[in-house]
């Protein structure tokens, strides 16, 4: 029976030993199997070695020593009462007949003592191979410092916690190698970057002088871990860790686990010491810097059991028993294990700092915290903010309660601009001046703002720093802010979130409502607003048309011929007369009449305007940008006006006359008349839509829509900028103010404010034909009332009452209607309006006069159909609504404009012919003279 069992023991390990050899390269196969015979015989040789290692006498000894173990370690006597349950089902299991050796075996490899390692009479006993060079220990490396901002902490492979934390560092041993070949660390080293510290394992020594004790280590550890070379564990180069040559393979992976936390600590105190850009990156130092305090602590108790476990051990057993004083390499590896967690860490946020600041540091260590599986990790980061964003609340806290930006190293969200960097940067003219401290002194910087904060909250913190310190500056109430500061002023802390988000949002409350309340209170913006409506949108209807009627007179003259002090009167005339005169001194002293820069053959018409002038800090949201859309939108309603004007004084002459001097004559020229009044009645109508549109339709819609809009309880000056803004914007492009677009053939298309001012300009036209057309039939009635009296005198002579003679005087212009003509500046030797042919007479002047009138009604209903046929097709409903109420009753016939169909008749037609097409029909003469005034 004995005999069997050995057979099977000794077949068992022949197997085991073969299948873990290897065999080397140029051996043949006597020289194999002799080296395999000697491997089964050391084996044997251990087997039989050990077998007096326990008492066999007592097979309870296994047990007791697990109970002392467990009672030893842990407070409370439960898992030495679970292990005594165990055992006692154990017993009951008939399997197993060697129960005791289990037990003694499990409890030999969780305490493993000297005695447990390899003897040393088994090193000397290992056999050599008879051919190649003797086994060496190769040089194994560890790194410790640049891993890839990418990678992510990770834990040894005996603490599944850890898993996934910083990207695993191979501290296993690599394999011998046999005649200096080893594929796999070939492999691994041509994808190595550059090692920036190791630990280095010379050719091992198996001489028993040259092996130190593991007690010697322990002794030595401590001071390792601290980055100090020792005896035995020496530091050489100060990035390299020098190993025992003579150590076994356990205790090489051991050191290997032990010696990263060492390097690591030295590189940490580099980066320590090493010098600072920004508050940021110190606070990250000083928190680097407490972090390796505590684990100084960690490594003073680790050395005060070692000393403990030392000095409790004979001279004799501290070399080979240091295991039962409770202090082994192993459990500092363990002990250790969550120290060296947090140096990777520290490692990792060390290197990812050096190319970030501020916010973005900030983000990267939140990142751990938020995005990392990892309870240690989270806890490791929240408690690195703490310390990491001092700084950042200290410069938010001065922010959002002081209005001033402390960052000397721009880490902060908020930048401030400087203009000495850019000088030669266009300005945007929607903004406000340079002077001006709320558009361009501030910035608000999107990647800077870290991911603790959110981005709305980062926006609202950055307005309430800006009104802050728009209210100090910009408005000059800078007691305000210091009494709002010292009320409300808090210290601000991570994590405490709550207590954030309720300081920020009183903050943004409180600071919001004081800026608006000094913008409408002490600057007046909503009444300079109110003030912009009523004269320069002409809003205030009696000031505009006394304005109108005082300036006609002067404004007829040439361009050059106006005087700047008499426009002044005429407005102060216009003041005093309506009810202007009710507004606040502050509003008219700012209402000033100016003239446009003069260009040749212009009138007064054409370059007058009025201006009303804004300063600090109301220019911030009257800004140059809209003061000049301001003054578009008045100089097209002032032309509207003048032509409603005009068209209004020829109106009332024509009703007065028609009971008058046209009754006389309505003989003659009744029919020409009657087609007169029908299209000034038309383009009166025109007119008075138009105004109506663009006054209520746009402006009051418009108006109504910014007053919802500022009057909102959270409304701030950003808001209100960009609803004043908008208002601008819906006036010029509803009110058909838009710019003149490019068609898809290349083309330069007319705008809407191209077409009415042709359309306006055709009126002025008409009205002047209609005006001479009324000095031809006021000399032709002041001919018969001539004849008439000349007649009667006749008769009263006995005389006949009319010649032959007299028929003839009567068919040509008597002097007196050439003086009227010359007054009226018909010359028929001069460049008029009212272009005559030559000769004299009725014959070539009312023909003339018929013809005139005619091409210009034609031109001008040419021209509404037009636009009237583009107002159908937009895309705004008030735009389609004009055009409805324009052409109500049909009597116009819309069409748009066919570029497509045009451009092709333009090709077809023969240079010699240039022809018309019907699109183009009456905007011949005008349309050059359009663009002339346009221009």
């Amino acid at each position: 029976m004995g005999d069997e069992k050995s057979r099977r023991i000794d077949g068992a390990l022949s197997g085991l030993i073969k299948n873990l050899t290897s065999s080397l390269p140029d051996e043949d196969e006597a020289d194999a199997e002799e080296r395999l015979r000697r491997a089964v015989q050391l084996g044997k040789s251990i087997l039989h070695g050990h077998d007096d290692s326990v008492d066999l006498s007592d097979v309870n000894q296994a047990p007791d020593l697990i109970k002392k173990k467990l009672l030893r370690e842990n407070t409370s006597p439960d898992k030495a009462v679970r292990f005594s349950n165990l055992y006692s089902r154990l017993l009951t299991q008939p399997v197993l007949s060697q129960k005791w050796k289990i037990l003694y075996l499990l409890h030999r490899l969780v305490e493993p003592d000297a005695e447990t390692d390899v003897p040393r009479d088994l090193m000397q006993a290992r056999p050599t191979p008879t051919h190649g060079p003797p086994l060496e220990a190769d040089t194994r490396t560890l790194n410790i410092g640049k891993q890839s901002r990418n990678s992510t902490p990770s834990a040894d492979e005996g603490s599944p916690s850890y898993t996934g934390m910083l990207t695993r560092e191979s501290h296993g041993m690599n394999r011998p190698r046999v005649n200096g070949h080893n594929e796999e660390d070939a492999g691994r080293e041509g994808e190595k970057k550059v090692v920036s510290s190791a630990v280095s394992v010379p050719a091992l020594d198996t001489t028993d002088a040259a092996r130190p004790s593991e007690a010697s280590l322990l002794r030595d550890l401590p001071f390792t871990l601290q980055g100090l070379s020792s005896k035995n564990l020496p530091f050489s180069p100060p990035s390299t860790l020098i190993l025992p040559p003579s150590l076994p393979l356990p205790l090489i992976s051991l050191l290997h686990a032990l010696a990263e936390p060492s390097l690591l600590y030295r590189s940490l105190s580099d980066f320590v010491q090493s010098q600072a850009e920004g508050l940021v990156s110190q606070s990250l130092r000083a928190a680097i810097s407490s972090e390796l305090r505590s684990y100084l602590g960690l490594i003073a108790t680790l050395e005060g059991e070692i000393r403990r476990a030392i000095a409790s051990l004979s001279e004799d057993e501290s070399r080979g028993r240091i295991g039962k004083a409770g202090v082994t390499l192993k459990r500092c590896v363990v002990w250790t294990r969550e120290a060296t967690m947090g140096l990777r860490l520290m490692s990792l946020m060390a290197e990812e700092s050096k190319s970030q600041k501020g916010g973005q540091l900030i983000s990267m260590i939140h990142g751990f915290s938020s995005s990392h599986g990892d309870p240690f990790v989270g806890a490791f980061a929240e408690r690195m903010l703490v310390h990491v964003t001092r700084p950042f609340y200290d410069m938010l806290r001065q922010w959002i309660y002081d209005g001033e930006l402390a960052d000397s190293y721009h880490e902060f969200f908020v930048t401030e601009h400087d203009p000495r960097s850019n000088p030669d940067t266009d300005v945007d003219p929607r903004r406000a001046p340079a002077s001006s401290v709320w558009e361009d002194k501030y910035k608000l910087d999107d990647g800077m703002v870290p991911s603790i904060i959110a981005e709305d909250f980062a926006r609202k913190i950055f307005l309430i720093g800006k009104s802050l310190n728009f209210i100090r500056y910009g408005c000059g109430d800078s007691a305000w802010v210091e009494a709002y500061s010292k009320d409300a002023s808090r210290e601000l802390r991570y994590g405490d979130t709550a207590t954030l988000e309720t300081s920020i949002d009183k903050a943004y409350k409180t600071t919001m409502a004081r800026l608006i309340h000094l913008m409408d209170d002490k600057f007046q913006l909503f009444e300079h607003l109110r003030a912009l409506k009523k004269y320069l949108l002409l809003g205030q209807g009696d000031f505009i048309a006394l304005l109108m009627e005082s300036l006609a007179s002067n404004l007829d003259r040439p361009a050059g011929s106006q005087y700047r002090h008499t426009l002044t009167a005429q407005l102060e005339h216009a003041i005093r007369g309506s009810n202007a005169q009710y507004d606040s001194p502050d509003v008219l002293r700012r209402l000033d009449a100016r003239l446009l820069e003069l260009s040749h053959g212009e009138i007064g018409w054409d370059v007058f305007t009025l201006e009303y002038k804004v300063d600090a800090p109301v220019d911030v949201v009257i800004t140059p940008w809209a003061s000049k859309q301001y003054l578009v939108v008045f100089n097209f309603l002032w032309r509207i006006k003048r032509v409603e004007f005009a068209l209004g004084s020829t109106w009332r002459r024509c009703m007065t006359g028609a009971r008058g001097v046209l009754a006389n004559v309505s003989d003659r020229l009744g029919r020409d008349w009657k087609v007169a009044r029908c299209c000034i009645a038309e383009m009166i109508h025109f007119v008075n839509q138009l105004q109506y549109y663009i006054l209520f339709e746009v402006i009051e819609a418009s108006w109504d829509q910014l007053q919802a809009a500022i009057t909102k309880p959270d409304c701030t000056l950003d808001d209100l900028i960009g609803a004043h803004t908008k208002y601008l914007k819906a006036i010029t492009h509803k009110g058909l103010l838009g710019s003149a677009k490019v068609s898809s053939t290349g083309n330069r298309e007319d705008s809407f404010t191209s077409q009415l001012h042709q359309i306006l300009k055709l009126m002025l036209a008409y009205k002047e034909a209609v005006d001479g057309l009324y000095s031809f039939s006021v000399a032709e009635f002041t001919r018969k009332q001539e004849f008439s009296a000349k007649i009667e005198t006749r008769t009263a002579q006995g005389k006949w009452g009319i010649t032959g003679k007299d028929e003839e005087d009567l068919r040509s212009p008597s002097p007196a209607m050439t003086r009227r003509e010359t007054r009226n500046g018909i010359d028929r030797n001069t460049d008029s309006p009212f272009p005559i042919s030559g000769g004299s007479g009725e014959d070539q002047m009312l023909p003339s006069l018929r013809t005139r009138l005619r091409d210009l009604s034609a031109d001008f209903t040419s021209r509404v159909n037009t636009l009237l046929g583009d107002l159908a097709y937009q895309p705004d409903v008030d735009m389609r609504f004009l055009g409805v109420v324009m052409n109500f009753n049909d009597v116009y016939s819309p069409k748009r404009k066919r570029r497509e169909h045009h451009r092709s008749d333009r090709d077809r037609r023969t240079p010699g012919n240039p022809g018309e097409s019907v699109v183009d029909a009456g905007e011949g003469g005008p349309k050059a003279e359009g663009k002339k005034a346009e221009q």
